[in-house]
Order: C-alpha cells, then structure tokens, then sequence
C-alpha cells in the first residue's frame, strides 16, 4: 500500500486528505499536523472570505467551485463531516476605484469573470451611492460588485468537515511538527520530525503553510514562500450599522467587512516583510495611523469607533507573484506543492485539494487545469502575477 505524507494538516492539508482518500481509498494518508487546535493556523486566523473578483482565470475558476463546495457542503463531506452547514453569508465584495483607468480595468476584468460563471457588475458613482447611501463618495469613480456567490463562510467548519470525513475514510492525524525533508538525489525519502525520529513514505505533499519556504531550506531547495503577518481589528462603531454591507476594499488599502454588529478591518502595512514564525503580535499602531483615517474618510458614523479587539495571522506569502504555487516540483517528483496563497488558501483549499490529489492518483489536473500555478514557473523564476491581493 502506498503512503502518503502530508506536511500540515489545516485546511490545505485536509483537503488534500480528504480528496485522496475519496479517490483511491487504497492509499495509506497520514497528516503530521503540529497543533490540533489550530490556534495560530492562516486558517483559524482568517477573514473567512471567499469570492470570484480575481484578475486571471485560473484563480476565478478556482473560486468557482469553492463556492459550489461550500454551498453543498454536507453532500461533499457527508454525514463523518459532521458539519451541516457552512453559514454562508452572501454579502459580496465591492472593490473601489478612483480614477477612470481603474474603471476600466473593472469593467474588463468583470466581463472576463461574467464568462466564467460569475456575476460580477460595475456601478458608477451614482450606482454605488444608491446602492450604499452612507458612504462617501466624492473621490471614487467605479466599483465592481459581485452580488452573488460572494461572502463570508465558518472557516473552522470548512476545516472540521473536511478533515472528519478524511478520517473517518481511513486518513490518520499524528500531532508532530515536520522539521526536514530528507533528500537522495531526485526524491524526498522521508521527514524529520520534532518529538524526534522520521518518517518515510512514498510521496509526500508541502502544506506547511507559511513554514513552507523554511521546509524547502532543509533540503537544499528554494520556494519563494513566507510568513507575512497580517492584523485584523473588530471595530464597533455604532453610528456605522451596516450589516448588508459587502466586504469592501478601499484605494485607501484597507478592507471593511460587517460581523455581528461589528465590524472587521485591517491593511497592508507600509513596511511589508517577513516576519519571525512565532510572532503573532498585533500592529497596534495601524490603527490609528491608516485604517481609523480610512474608515472615517469612507463614513463619517465610524467617527467614534473603537477597537473591541484585534489579532494578528500569517499570510503564506509568495514573493515572486503572490499566486499559489500548486502541483509536482520536478526536481523532486515525489513531493508535490499546495504553497504560497498569498492569503487567499482557505477560499481556494476545496479545489486546490482536489488538483493535488488527482496529480497524485492520476498523475495530472483533470477537472481544473491547475497548470499556470505550477511550480516550473517558480523555478524559471517567470512571475504569473494576480493583482487582485487582499
């Protein structure tokens, strides 16, 4: 029987597992995942959004299906998933633009959306503020708004449902931590592990999230992944009551979104980089720097907000393009790469899973052609850029 090794076993790693599981239930799959409580995972710290507003089709297509797989969740995962239900919340996204080439750019982007199943629709200044009266407007021109398949969803539940159904269907969960890969010439042939010892298999998958590039490290090899932090604040502010709100990205840089009678907000910081694995602390001082600013210049009822509070994820950031980077590496063709989302891995981990394991089980991409995030593109150092980062 052969076995299969997973490195991760969040929401990437399960869904690995649990698509191979369904399609060759004779494979041995064993997920070496460190905290079962997934309390510092992108995963567990996710906005939990998922939409089809990308700028190159592959991501769209993508998305498309992870709707599709959220919506009727309970068919895919079965009565083991143990989750009825995902709580979608169809709100959409909206992103802002303020000059007439952004327009543009969204008009054409919408149509290439619209053609692949989306229903992606740019409203002008006035379409917006009849839409969404409270906001502020004077400086925008255009926003593209998808008022379908659209939202938010319960991340922990997409991660709960998938990994049951995995287990119960015979995958095995050891808590450990991969260290190294252990490499002879062209093949992994095993990895180290943290409570000591190793681990061989037969192919073994990288979905060690933002840890992913550092795992590469071990064995001599590059991949352009790594952990970004990313703080999140739940804002109340209540002249600002808008629950049917989209989630909204500004040209300021920040992003709003309504939750429970609140609100979440967050932005890039203007000093991007790397940041150490265990550092989980909160950016307190964009706060008050960018994203209060922001918010109030959008609505003048976020006038007297307060952060109720805040935390801070790890986005698995690829420095070379911001895109996956999915598929067999062919320098070491039993390892295969569910790498580098650039914070868009939970929307995307249903088909990415799916790609995995049906290059592992058939030996290519069937029902998505995956190919344009594959990994020669990394080793060719050729960029395969997705602009619509969040």
């Amino acid at each position: 029987m052969a076995e299969v090794l997973i490195a991760g076993g969040a929401v990437m790693g399960a869904s690995v597992a649990f698509w191979l599981t369904r399609m060759d239930p004779s494979l041995k799959v064993t997920v070496i995942e460190p905290d079962p409580s997934y309390a510092t995972s992108s995963t567990a710290l996710s906005a939990a959004g998922i939409r089809s507003q990308f700028t190159n089709e592959v991501n769209v297509a993508i998305s498309r299906f992870g709707i599709e797989f959220i919506r009727d969740f309970a068919r895919h995962t079965g009565e083991a998933g143990g989750v009825a239900d995902l709580g979608f919340k169809e709100n959409g996204y909206l992103f802002l633009t303020g000059t007439e080439t952004g327009a543009l750019q969204l008009e054409n982007l919408a149509a290439m959306q619209r053609t692949l199943g989306a229903e992606t629709q740019v409203l002008d200044r006035a379409g917006l503020a009849a839409r969404w009266p409270w906001m502020q407007l004077d400086d925008i021109i255009a926003g593209s708004y998808g008022p379908r398949d659209e939202g938010f969803f319960d991340n922990m539940g997409l991660l709960s449902g998938m990994k049951n159904a995995a287990r119960a269907a015979g995958a095995v969960w050891l808590r450990d931590r991969v260290t190294a890969f252990e490499r002879e010439g062209d093949r992994v042939t095993a990895v180290q592990l943290e409570q000591g010892g190793r681990r061989q298999a037969d192919v073994f998958v990288n979905c060690a999230g933002p840890r992913a590039g550092l795992l590469m490290r071990t064995m001599g090899l590059d991949l352009p992944v790594e952990p970004r932090k990313r703080t999140i604040f739940v804002v109340d502010a209540p002249k600002a009551r808008h629950p049917d709100t989209p989630l909204v990205i500004d040209p300021s840089g920040i992003w709003m979104r309504p939750e429970h009678g609140q609100w979440l907000a967050a932005t890039v910081p203007a000093t991007d980089g790397p940041c150490a694995e265990d550092d989980f602390d909160p950016q307190d001082e964009l706060w008050e720097d960018h994203v209060w600013p922001a918010l109030y210049h959008r609505a003048e009822g976020f006038a007297e907000s307060k952060v109720a509070r805040r935390w801070a994820g790890h986005y698995a950031f690829n420095t070379l393009d911001q895109n996956a980077i999915l598929g067999r590496n062919p320098q070491v063709p039993n390892l295969f790469h569910a790498n580098g989302f650039s914070g868009h891995g939970l929307r995307q981990a249903p088909a990415v899973g799916r790609g995995i394991a049906e290059q592992i089980v058939h030996g290519g991409w069937v029902t998505l052609d995956l190919s344009p995030l594959g990994v020669q593109r990394v080793l060719d150092a050729q960029p395969f850029a997705e602009a619509a980062i969040v």
